[in-house]
């Protein structure tokens, strides 16, 4: 543009040679040719003479020199060279010189195209490292004047201004001098423009990626309009572009302050598609994405939505810990959840072929559930992976000690995970075990998960894990198996598979602490509830989407001998007596739990008798005198609000369980007798007028009504049982139910009912409705009730005045005004 003469190569750029402009000892010197050469560089008159001293030294010598050494612009071994009278310098020293001329044409006093000449100078200097860009801060205003370039209307100066700030900003001691200068403002402007090229949005992010190192600049990012911009970008055709925006967004998942607003905006769909894609090209992207996830996974509410997306956690336990594998080469191949598959062939083949290529023998075996074929493929991966030594190649645990010092987790696509999962379970790592087991208790947040599990064999490894030496294994896996038992169609399969004698074992240990124990009696309650195996056999129902059917009768191969005969270690009266001590002694989460498990083993025939013989009568009246019930009369000032309502509700359900059970214990003639009947009417008449939930004073009601009935009317008592259940239950029940059903019929229904027990003349009943609130619901339900007959009447008035003369519609309008 301006001669041949070139600047080192780190500029890449032009310029006329400075012996054209000036010689050093005499400008009129023959030869010279300053004046003619003058107009060449009119607009750069002033900042020439700024930067060259006609005798500092001997230009050509060093522009020689820098040729001669390739043009380098790396200032890493500058090479010294002799000017002048003995003076030595550098070839950083002359690309200081260029610097500051390139600086001074960022100045708002030139026009676009020098401007953009010489920001893509200074970008292309400072890709040389450190040095370079020290040397492009030495002046003041030069970031401030690169912001300022931001919003030019060139693609390239665009893409160079955001360069030379990513160069910048990659330097932690010019990181805030960059943010200060407006950087992420301008950025912002420049991203929200409808059309950009891919270069310049790459270098804005990547600028971005460099700034959001620092905690607070990763605050002030998040809550800007940048996040959309970089969440859309994750859908970009370039894949620099998807890169920079998942390492933002991967720096910005860093703050846990920043998650919910990540979430709100939809990161977690786009990150798990791209963390789910398996190309090549995506590796940078799927790493980043990998590490925004597993910061959004710490947070049990997002680890959901990570989950729903496909993906589950894992955690990383170390290559080493795999080399305890042992897979079953010389045993007849089953399915992951143990089921055998049948040998078809009448003898072994030659070479071993028809062993080998089993799985392609589909037709002969029948067809396979596509949840079948997902976990045989996972578990053939994982275990390949595992015996040739490559299933974690990027670090191993050191310490193989009890208390995990390595938390890390990754993120692999469901069906992988799941298989990943199950291998841990046969490692000897109880560390391992413990972490795997957590894992799948986390990842079992649906039916598709649960069932996933089961396929791919979890079961019966959960269930040999329950007797293992170490508290946290067993507590591991108890809670995984708590989850799981959630299933209608895994729960009959624990059964099956023998869980009930380890679950017998930790129920009558009687140092097991309060988490396992809870964990043990939900999973109890579960197997044992009728309701629940009346409703697995009507089961019937898609899984995740699919067209695979499930049918839980189905689904468990034990007989119903093998089950009965499991479930005779419940009658034992070791497991009755450490039931009714749960009733006395433990919080009322725990007692719920009990009473639910002793309500149920009712049903089993022989067990009532047993139940009976115990001392059960101490454990109900332990449940109905919890210090919850005994309080509420207390200062409410004196408690923490939300504590108390919490305590309340435990405590209230633990009563309705309770309730129920000793509802079904006075249907025994042996326990009828023998009960201090008016002790528990007196007990259950006090927290029927208690401030307990309403719903769980229908089992209050119903028993003390069977009481009453057992053992004849108390003459003793202000008001009969019938009229007190009437008060406190039936009266609140139905005035709850025209306030908040949403059926028009629903609040009739209830209104008839409230009308027939006030109409029997009781004041205590007309009160009872007024204390309750039921006077508005009425007036609101009357209203209503006129408004649809209002309706009606309009209609009618529109039909008969559409027929009749204008003296009849004019009556029959006065009708109108008159009924209304």
């Amino acid at each position: 543009m301006f001669g041949s003469t070139t600047l080192p190569a780190c500029f890449n750029v032009k310029l006329l040679n400075p012996q054209q402009v000036f010689t050093p000892t005499n400008p009129t010197t023959k030869g010279s040719s300053f004046p003619s050469k003058l107009h060449h560089l009119h607009h750069y008159n002033r900042l020439w003479s700024g930067i060259f001293k006609p005798k500092s030294c001997s230009l050509r010598t060093v522009l020689r020199k820098v040729s001669d050494d390739g043009g380098t612009g790396t200032p890493q071994e500058p090479a010294s060279v002799s000017v002048g009278e003995g003076t030595t310098s550098s070839s950083s020293s002359l690309g200081d010189n260029y610097v500051a001329l390139f600086v001074r044409m960022l100045g708002l006093d030139h026009d676009a195209l020098d401007r953009e000449q010489a920001i893509v100078a200074l970008w292309k200097y400072s890709l040389g490292g450190k040095k370079c860009i020290d040397a492009i801060m030495q002046f003041q205003g030069c970031v401030n004047l690169t912001v300022n370039l931001l919003s030019s209307e060139s693609s390239a100066t665009c893409e160079a201004a955001a360069g030379l700030l990513r160069s910048i900003s990659s330097i932690n001691l010019y990181r805030d001098i960059v943010a200060e200068s407006g950087a992420i403002e301008g950025i912002t402007g420049l991203l929200n423009r409808s059309s950009l090229t891919s270069e310049v949005k790459e270098q804005s992010m990547c600028t971005l990626w460099n700034l959001t190192v620092d905690e607070v600049l990763r605050v002030k990012i998040a809550n800007s309009d940048i996040l959309p911009l970089l969440i859309n970008s994750l859908d970009d055709d370039d894949i620099k572009v998807k890169e920079a925006a998942g390492g933002v967004l991967a720096n910005l998942a860093l703050s846990h302050c920043n998650h919910g607003i990540m979430v709100e905006a939809g990161a977690i769909p786009k990150l798990a598609k791209l963390l789910k894609t398996d190309l090549e090209e995506f590796k940078v992207i799927r790493k980043e994405a990998r590490n925004a996830l597993l910061e959004l996974v710490k947070d049990k509410y997002y680890r959901i939505l990570v989950i729903e997306e496909g993906l589950v956690p894992v955690p990383m336990v170390g290559a080493a810990a795999y080399k305890s594998f042992r897979p079953g080469l010389y045993s007849w191949p089953t399915m992951p959840d143990g089921t055998e598959i049948e040998q078809t062939s009448k003898g072994p083949s030659r070479f071993g072929a028809s062993e080998l290529l089993l799985g392609l023998n589909v037709d002969e075996n029948g067809e396979i559930e596509e949840a079948k074929q997902n976990a045989i493929f996972g578990r053939t991966q994982q275990q390949f992976l595992a015996r040739i030594g490559a299933i974690e190649l990027d670090g191993k645990r050191e310490s193989q000690s009890d208390t995990p010092t390595d938390n890390r987790l990754t993120l692999l696509p469901w069906i992988d995970g799941v298989a990943r999962l199950v291998l841990i379970l046969e490692l000897n790592d109880e560390v391992a075990i413990s972490r795997a087991a957590e894992s799948i208790a986390d990842s079992s947040i649906n039916e598709h998960m649960r069932i996933s599990f089961k396929e791919g064999g979890a079961v019966k490894h959960l269930i040999r894990l329950l007797d293992h030496n170490s508290y946290a294994v067993r507590s591991a896996v108890s809670h995984a198996l708590e989850r799981l038992s959630v299933s209608p169609v895994v729960y009959p399969v624990l059964e099956a598979e023998g869980i009930l004698p380890p679950l017998v074992r930790t129920l009558k240990h009687l140092e097991t602490s309060g988490i396992l124990m809870e964990k043990t009696l939900d999973i109890l309650a579960r197997i044992l509830d009728p309701s629940k195996e009346m409703k697995s056999k009507f089961y019937n129902g898609p899984v995740n989407g699919s067209k695979t059917v499930i049918d839980a009768s189905k689904s468990v191969d034990a007989s119903p001998v093998s089950i009965t005969d499991s479930r005779k270690e419940l009658l034992d009266s070791a497991v009755i007596t450490r039931l009714i001590e749960i009733m006395k002694t433990s919080p009322s989460n725990l007692q719920r739990k009990a009473a639910s498990i002793l309500e149920f083993m009712t049903v089993i025939e022989p067990s009532m008798e047993t139940i009976v013989e115990e001392d059960i009568s101490s454990g109900l009246e332990a449940v109905f005198q919890q210090n919850a019930l005994k309080d509420m009369e207390a200062d409410l000032e004196c408690r923490e609000p939300d504590k108390y309502a919490l305590e309340l509700e435990e405590a209230a359900l633990a009563v309705s369980a309770a309730s129920r059970l000793l509802t079904k214990l006075l249907d025994s003639e042996q326990f009828s007798q023998n009960i201090d009947s008016s002790r528990f009417t007196k007990l259950l008449r006090t927290i029927l007028k208690s401030d307990i939930p309403l719903q769980n004073k229908d089992w209050v009601a119903a028993c003390l009504v069977k009481l009453s009935s057992l053992s004849g009317p108390y003459v003793d008592y202000e008001n009969p049982i019938n009229m007190e259940v009437t008060l406190y239950e039936t009266i609140p029940r139905l005035v709850e139910q025209m306030r908040s059903s949403f059926s028009p019929e629903t609040q009739e229904a209830a209104a008839v009912e409230l009308n027939r027990i006030i109409s029997e003349g009781d004041v205590d009943s007309t009160r009872a409705v007024a204390s309750e609130g039921g006077i508005f619901p009425l007036v609101k339900l009357i209203e209503g009730l006129i408004g649809i007959e209002e309706d009606r009447f309009i209609a009618k008035i529109k039909l008969d005045t559409s027929t009749s003369s204008a003296e009849e519609s004019t009556c029959l309008t006065m009708a109108y005004e008159y009924e209304y």
